[in-house]
């Protein structure tokens, strides 16, 4: 027995006459077969497009969110060891700086008094020197007591312990101490660039005071930025090292990166129950990342392919799944109502294993879920 099923899409066409025409779809089943006829007028005006089996990934997937980052290394927090005032830093947030470049000048009287003290015991060396020499032949040669002996030794010793930490403290101040020995006292001292890199912060302006624990400026340098990723702890033994990642910048682009898990955390936060991940992002000295940036990504913990439809080509019906597969186009499209059986589905495909019932066929890609649905 012949059953059929009418469809019936109201289209306005503007003509000379602004008539309005009506387009009819019609659904025929007989024998458990049901085809589908759509005028080509109908085709064209609802932008329905014709569709075949093609080979898409179907991956296991991980959802993780994080940002980019880069190595402690990478990274410099500039301070001073000893408080002073900017007398001069002529860098802004965003300049490049080379490895040892200068980047801030301060300057504090106390630098001169260090400088006082490194010279006045660098001079009482030499004679403290010169008598714990002196002692120490007299008391080999029994002319002169222990007790003279071992106060030379003490005085010279104490003084070069003296000298030796007001020389390294001047290192630190990147103050030359033979400078200092040649009487060449300055009030100022210099901080350089540790490594080369983008100044991302700026805290100070000339005249400003500066403590030991203050912050003068950080600079990035992000020639190696990686992925710093947060999973959550019922994922995490599906991780793995060297697993792909793909990832986005949501706030700032569409485009999709590829990365590699290249370190598993092994403790848990347990403020939000979340294990970091490090990854490697590829080709990451090309890039054009900026540190902090918030990115969602994707872990794929198992990688596989299959053959698949659009999701708009599929529909479910009573719990079955069904395709529209051409049969014949003349004035009209006539397509076939065909299970499907489904496997692995994303979020744009649907992964098709009864695939001899398809193959080298067509199949309408886009408009069969709404005939589909509406038909039944």
């Amino acid at each position: 027995m012949k059953h059929i099923y009418s469809i019936l899409f109201l289209l306005v066409i503007l003509s000379c006459g602004n008539n309005e025409k009506e387009t009819e779809v019609s659904i025929e089943s007989q024998s458990h077969q049901e085809e589908v006829v759509i005028s080509a007028s109908q085709f064209e005006s609802e932008n329905m497009a014709l569709g075949e089996l093609s080979m898409q990934d179907f991956n296991q997937t991980i959802t993780a969110t994080g940002f980019i980052d880069v190595p402690p290394s990478s990274r410099a927090s500039i301070t001073t060891f000893m408080e002073g005032y900017i007398k001069n830093t002529p860098l802004l947030i965003g300049d490049e700086v080379k490895k040892g470049q200068l980047l801030v000048t301060l300057e504090n009287p106390e630098f001169v008094e260090l400088q006082q003290n490194y010279l006045e015991v660098s001079n009482q060396l030499a004679y403290l020197k010169s008598e714990f020499e002196r002692q120490s032949t007299l008391y080999k040669e029994n002319i002169t007591s222990q007790k003279n002996y071992l106060k030379a030794e003490s005085d010279y010793k104490s003084n070069l312990a003296h000298y030796n930490g007001l020389k390294q403290k001047l290192k630190m101040l990147n103050i030359n101490p033979q400078n200092v020995e040649n009487d060449k006292i300055s009030s100022t001292i210099n901080l350089y660039a540790p490594i080369a890199g983008s100044i991302t912060k700026v805290n100070v302006s000339n005249g400003s005071y500066v403590s030991a624990s203050n912050e003068i400026l950080e600079i990035v340098n992000t020639d190696h930025i990686h992925l710093e990723l947060m999973v959550f702890e019922k994922d995490i033994l599906k991780i793995k090292k060297e697993q792909p990642i793909s990832f986005k910048i949501p706030e700032a682009t569409n485009d999709i990166f590829t990365a590699e898990v290249y370190l598993v955390g092994t403790s848990i936060d347990t403020a939000n129950r979340t294990i970091k991940i490090h990854g490697h992002i590829e080709d990451d000295e090309n890039s054009s990342f900026v540190t902090g940036m918030f990115v969602e990504a994707q872990i794929i913990t198992d990688a596989s392919k299959g053959n698949a439809f659009p999701k708009g080509a599929v529909a479910e019906i009573d719990g079955d799944f069904y395709a529209l597969v051409l049969e014949k186009q003349q004035d009209d499209y006539i397509f076939e109502k065909t299970k499907v059986e489904v496997g692995k589905q994303t979020e744009d495909f649907i992964e098709v294993l009864n695939i001899e019932d398809f193959r080298g066929k067509q199949v309408l890609a886009k408009g069969a879920f709404m005939l589909l649905s509406s038909g039944e």
